[in-house]
């Protein structure tokens, strides 16, 4: 079994799939000359390597296309806006720091109210967040790791981050997204 990247600790880690979503996403930064992990690099890191956050899409195949073409487009069009900007959608206030444990590059969350100095060297503040619900949410449905669908219900719950920006733009209604991601999460509780 490989070990885990995101640090030690089970509460707040991620599973071994959003593990290598991280490391892909930190090489699309880096690659894209971007100083931090974004809601974006995280949805298109994602979207190409897990099937289940891929089969959550109402619009199904050509719809994931979409996405990925206007992900692709980062660097060269769409996205340009955002070059040498930090992305903040104000979800971090929202962040308590048992959600934050474990995730590597992300350490020190003391304070999270105000989220002044928090740990976050190579991320996004929304990114941050994003990771954080999407443990706080394997939580809910009993689960020591996050998955793929815990982090797309994250990326999709917050409305002003750049990965539903993006999913907007290709036509995903974020909210139906997220309902139905919140159906499958009751559905397991229960089982």
């Amino acid at each position: 079994m490989r070990k885990s990247t995101s640090g030690a600790g089970d509460e707040g880690r991620l599973g071994e799939e959003l593990d290598t979503v991280v490391a892909g996403a930190r090489r699309r930064a880096f690659r894209d000359g971007d100083r931090q992990i974004d809601t974006a690099h995280l949805l298109h890191t994602l979207l190409e390597l897990d099937p289940r956050a891929r089969a959550a899409f109402a619009g199904g195949p050509p719809q994931v296309a979409r996405l990925l073409g206007y992900l692709a487009q980062r660097a060269i069009g769409y996205g340009v806006q955002w070059s040498g900007s930090v992305e903040d959608s104000g979800a971090r206030r929202r962040v308590r720091p048992r959600d934050l444990r474990g995730i590597q590059g992300v350490q020190g969350v003391r304070g999270v109210r105000g989220v002044q100095g928090v740990g976050m060297s190579g991320w996004s503040p929304a990114a941050v967040a994003a990771m954080g619900a999407a443990t706080a949410r394997a939580r809910v449905r009993g689960a020591l790791r996050a998955d793929g669908p815990d982090l797309l219900a994250a990326l999709a719950g917050d409305p002003e981050c750049r990965a539903v920006e993006v999913l907007r733009r290709a036509g995903v209604d974020t909210e139906l997204l997220v309902a139905a991601l919140d159906g499958e999460l009751r559905q397991q509780s229960t089982t």
